[in-house]
């Protein structure tokens, strides 16, 4: 998992966002590696916004979309393990 990294986007406006990547994983079933990020703004029931690329590790300028159900899917399943494991540790520091 990555430690405090980020990167910066330029939205449509042509304004700079600064993103934390929460992590990057890569799956051995799409052959793609992903990266899972937030801007950190909410949404309005109060909840951090959490985006997905596909991102080549060679070159982290370009993040491509996702672009098929299954891939979300995938990325699904591994967001559910990391906020699973997430709160198994702040549990256990509690």
């Amino acid at each position: 998992m990555e430690q405090d990294m980020t990167f910066t986007i330029t939205n449509e406006e042509g304004q700079e966002i600064t993103c934390d990547v929460l992590f990057t994983f890569d799956s051995e079933e799409t052959g793609k590696n992903y990266i899972v990020y937030t801007d950190n703004t909410q949404d309005e029931e109060g909840n951090t916004k959490v985006y997905a690329s596909i991102y080549n590790p060679e070159d982290t300028t370009k993040l491509e979309p996702i672009t098929t159900d299954k891939e979300w899917k995938i990325i699904q399943i591994v967001l559910d393990e990391v906020m699973a494991e997430a709160k198994k540790e702040t549990e256990g520091q509690a």
